[in-house]
């Protein structure tokens, strides 16, 4: 683990990251203050313009209700790179060390993002599944490999639970080793959906655990939603367990609900209050005050109203108790006021907000710029904002 750790400190100072900043007061002995940024974007139908065998990709075709073409496509990568340049640049010119996304259709549509201009010096890494989502969207994830060194990665099926004997079906099985094993689909597959792409690596050092999600819209029943969150909590006890409580864990994605649901409050465990957190097993879950003190500080807006489904959760053991939300909020938290002694430590959350990202004028003026809207190319962007969540560690 030492050469590990030293490694990657030795790759962040040859990129010459700014991140680093010096500490001060009483903690000037030299030791640095190392800044990583994480962030999550819904892309909005990134399809490409050739038909996929057993995929409902019918309106991403030339000939489909889209007129999705080849000059569409190639505005779509340019405009999605361009916010995947700029994510966590407000903290640390290095940007994003980790990127979950979703709606995408493949692998390729990835790769051919980070061919984008804006991307393509940045050296960053793919990490997909095929999922077996009719529609053919799926989540991915995308690193900086001198900021996240990948170690290991599994994909859990979401699965409809078993209508005849009424079990929950976790997607994965434990051996007597703690080794997780995925399982086959099976049972009902009437409306499957997307399932949890977790990457396992280190960051300066220490192992963390990302669980990209996209869980099942609104428009299925409420118990999907609180079914993935079981299982995505189940998974995270199976990671805790593996590594002996030796991981910090980042659950990220588009959840389909607002903080302060069932899902996430009864299901995932999560505590609005870092002092309430009791161990890792809670996830800090900061975005409920986001959107609850301003019901515009949402990430996507319907029929007029904001939500926040695009949350970034954390870990009990990579939070300070004392962490003070509304200090954070005024903008007033600096690195130097955190207990930084247990390592990677939670240090800020933001949404990415751009004036190019929304509608400038019009019934739709102040929401997300959409691609395309009422039938109409709007050459924009997507109907979900990004976010992102920044950690710090002190060298």
């Amino acid at each position: 683990m030492r050469k590990l750790f030293f490694a990657a400190l030795i790759a962040l100072m040859a990129v010459g990251l700014s991140s680093w900043r010096p500490a001060t007061g009483a903690d000037q002995q030299s030791k640095q203050k190392l800044v990583f940024g994480l962030a999550f974007y819904n892309l909005e139908n990134l399809f490409d313009t050739i038909h996929a065998e057993g995929k409902n990709d019918w309106d991403f075709l030339p000939g489909g209700s889209y007129r999705w073409n080849t000059l569409k496509y190639n505005s779509k990568l340019q405009n999605m790179s361009r916010v995947l340049s700029e994510l966590c640049m407000d903290r640390t010119k290095a940007g994003a060390a980790i990127i979950g996304v979703s709606e995408v259709e493949n692998r390729t549509v990835l790769e051919d993002l980070l061919k984008q201009p804006s991307l393509a010096g940045r050296g960053l890494k793919v990490l997909h599944v095929e999922s077996p989502d009719r529609r053919g969207v799926d989540c991915g994830f995308l690193y900086n490999p001198r900021l996240f060194q990948l170690e290991d990665s599994l994909y859990v099926l979401y699965i409809y639970p078993d209508a005849t004997t009424g079990d929950e079906p976790l997607g994965f099985t434990v051996d007597a080793n703690k080794d997780i094993h995925p399982t086959p689909l099976y049972g009902d597959t009437t409306h499957i959906t997307r399932g949890f792409l977790t990457a396992i690596g280190r960051i300066a050092g220490e192992r963390v655990g990302v669980i990209v999600n996209h869980w099942p819209s609104r428009g299925a029943e409420s118990p999907a939603r609180e079914r993935a969150a079981m299982q995505v909590r189940k998974l995270c006890d199976a990671l805790y367990a593996k590594y002996d409580g030796d991981i910090k864990l980042v659950i990220m994605g588009d959840l389909n609900d607002d903080p302060d649901n069932v899902s996430m409050t009864k299901w995932l465990g999560c505590k609005f209050e870092a002092s309430k957190l009791e161990g890792p097993a809670d996830f800090f879950n900061p975005w409920y005050y986001t959107l609850r003190k301003n019901p515009k500080l949402g990430t996507l807006m319907y029929q007029g109203k904001w939500n926040l489904f695009d949350q970034i959760l954390i870990s009990g053991n990579a939070v300070d108790p004392k962490y003070d939300l509304k200090k954070a909020a005024n903008n007033q938290l600096k690195a130097a006021d955190l207990d930084l002694s247990h390592g990677l430590t939670f240090y800020r959350h933001d949404r990415f907000v751009r004036d190019y990202l929304f509608e400038q004028e019009g019934r739709y003026k102040g929401s997300p710029l959409r691609t395309t809207a009422g039938g109409t190319w709007k050459n924009g962007y997507s109907d979900h904002l990004p976010t992102q969540i920044y950690l710090v560690k002190e060298m």
